[in-house]
């Protein structure tokens, strides 16, 4: 089995790890630290959090195409994100919070890029400003990040934040769940 990588800065790397471990053929899907330039050295949460450094939380996913088209991962990307907000998901601001696809191969490149200018030219009030970079390293994110809103279900921000797009999710993409 051939699996592919991408990873997705989409807000708040909780909330976007929650939405895609629920969907069918991806295998991992990790809270970390990406960037489209190559760094020496992990960054901490805190560091990110100033805002100051060039990483935007994000989720490496691994995937089967054989079981979830990409175009599928892009559909959710969008739907469970507000690409047309630079930099800010909700009350998380700041450029950690930035919506851009971190491609691992030119197809995923240019079907990301297609797919936004599909998106651009149809009914969307606002254009879209993902970004579409190459990655150039992830860094996972501390141990307590990881799997953050299952062990956290019944904290104030997974309840408010992150439960509500689980649930547009699950009801948008029943095809695609577990």
């Amino acid at each position: 089995m051939d699996t592919e990588t991408v990873v997705l800065g989409g807000g708040c790397f909780w909330c976007t790890e929650a939405v895609f471990t629920m969907l069918k053929g991806v295998q991992v899907a990790e809270p970390g630290y990406a960037c489209a330039t190559n760094t020496k050295r992990a960054p901490t949460y805190e560091e990110v959090s100033s805002g100051t450094t060039p990483y935007v939380e994000a989720i490496r996913l691994v995937y089967d195409p054989e079981q979830i088209a990409f175009e599928e991962i892009l559909r959710v990307f969008f739907a469970s994100h507000d690409g047309t907000s630079l930099n800010k998901q909700g009350n998380d601001v700041g450029p950690q919070y930035a919506s851009v696809i971190f491609y691992t191969t030119p197809r995923q490149q240019e079907k990301s890029q297609h797919y936004i200018d599909a998106l651009n030219k149809s009914d969307f009030v606002k254009p879209l400003v993902t970004h579409i970079e190459p990655l150039g390293v992830f860094y996972l994110a501390e141990d307590y990040h990881q799997n953050y809103y299952e062990h956290h279900k019944d904290a104030p921000y997974c309840e408010l934040v992150i439960a509500p797009k689980v649930e547009k999710v699950g009801k948008s993409f029943k095809h695609l769940l577990k």
